[in-house]
């Protein structure tokens, strides 16, 4: 047994209050009986009390016990007590020093080494502001990411960071994928009730602004829109339904509410622009396959664009692949034979059914007339 961890365990013991002196009696006990799972787990709890988040506590305890138990704990444990710890740096760079000395130690272990990038990251992040090395990091550590076989922990942990990253630096569309991401791959229920609605205000904005971002129906059917329910957030939620349905005169409608937020007030045209576009894919949707050919007056009417202005908003749908299609200038028609695929809400599920139930009526009609004319075919 080490005698430099049972001093400190004993002293510690006999020095703090009642319940700290509980946790670690608890640690002693498992230290002396070399239950070495037990005594991993009651570090791990024991670096996130609040009592030991003051001075130097969580660098006593590394340096008497953790350090000296390295080789008997599991190298993925290992670096989330280190993550802990290295948080009672002052200087970022002695911090970065503390996390990057642990590295060599679970460089075997990919779950390890990937949180140990990440730390890293996030000291890189947070306290020296460093976005270069932050974003290289990252995408070092993605790569890595990849060669871990289902979701672990680590993975949350990844794109929680990777999103304060896109939402530091501006990216829209990265953010929201990345938090999307993140939400996937934790448990809803750990998150209390302001941060869950920071999360869903952040992703609404994100998806309203992010470029490329034309499928919002993950975000609607995410849980997450329920936090802002009942808070002055909430026109947020039924924004997101109106850029989904692309419903112009709704969005214009709603003005007062969007324009207090000022990232969406300077950003008006654009919005203007993707619901446009938005509202196309809608009026193709809603048609039946074998109607979707749509006059510029239709389209001129549905998205409030002037006629002569038509053309150049539906080139830019098809260069972004959001529709396939041809355009006849003579006869100043859209003939669309494909939408990008949506994950749809319920309205417009309950529109596809419509539809499928009139499909299967055609094809209902169609098997009798064949069966009315299949003598007359026969004999031919």
């Amino acid at each position: 047994m080490n005698s430099k961890v049972e001093n400190y365990l004993t002293s510690k013991k006999d020095s703090t209050n009642a319940e700290l002196a509980k946790k670690f009696g608890e640690l002693e006990d498992f230290y002396s009986k070399k239950l070495w799972h037990q005594l991993t787990v009651a570090l791990q709890k024991l670096v996130k009390e609040s009592a030991l988040q003051t001075g130097t506590e969580l660098l006593d305890l590394y340096n008497n016990v953790v350090s000296e138990l390295e080789n008997k704990i599991n190298p993925l444990s290992l670096m989330e007590i280190v993550a802990e710890v290295s948080t009672q740096y002052k200087d970022p760079n002695e911090a970065l020093t503390f996390v990057e000395k642990t590295a060599p130690k679970v460089k075997d272990h990919k779950e390890a080494k990937v949180l140990c990038n990440v730390v890293n990251a996030g000291i890189l992040l947070h306290r020296i502001k460093d976005q270069q090395k932050t974003k290289k990091m990252l995408e070092e550590t993605e790569k890595m990411l990849d060669e871990i076989d289902g979701v672990a922990s680590v993975h949350g942990k990844f794109y929680l960071l990777a999103s304060d990253l896109y939402c530091q630096s501006g990216a829209h569309a990265d953010f929201y994928r990345a938090s999307l991401r993140y939400l996937g791959c934790i448990d809803l229920n750990t998150l209390d009730g302001p941060t869950q609605q920071k999360h869903a205000f952040y992703l609404g904005l994100a998806a309203l602004l992010g470029e490329g971002v034309y499928n919002f129906g993950e975000l609607l059917a995410h849980p997450i829109l329920e936090s802002l329910k009942g808070t002055s957030q909430e026109w947020l939620i039924e924004l997101l339904y109106v850029y989904n349905g692309g419903n112009i005169q709704k969005f214009e409608s709603m003005k007062p509410q969007w324009s207090t937020q000022p990232d969406l007030l300077a950003r008006e045209n654009k919005m203007r622009e993707k619901i446009r576009l938005l509202c196309l894919m809608e009026m193709t949707f809603k048609r039946n396959a074998r109607d979707r050919q749509l006059t510029f007056a239709e389209i001129a009417e549905e998205t409030g664009l002037p006629e002569g202005q038509v053309e150049v908003m539906v080139m830019k749908a098809l260069s972004l692949g959001l529709v396939k299609g041809t355009i006849d200038q003579v006869d100043q028609k859209v003939n669309i034979t494909w939408v990008q695929p949506r994950v749809l809400d319920k309205k417009q599920i309950a529109s596809m059914m419509n539809r499928l139930g009139d499909w299967c009526k055609d094809v209902n009609e169609m098997q009798k007339m064949l069966e009315d004319k299949a003598t007359s075919i026969l004999t031919l």
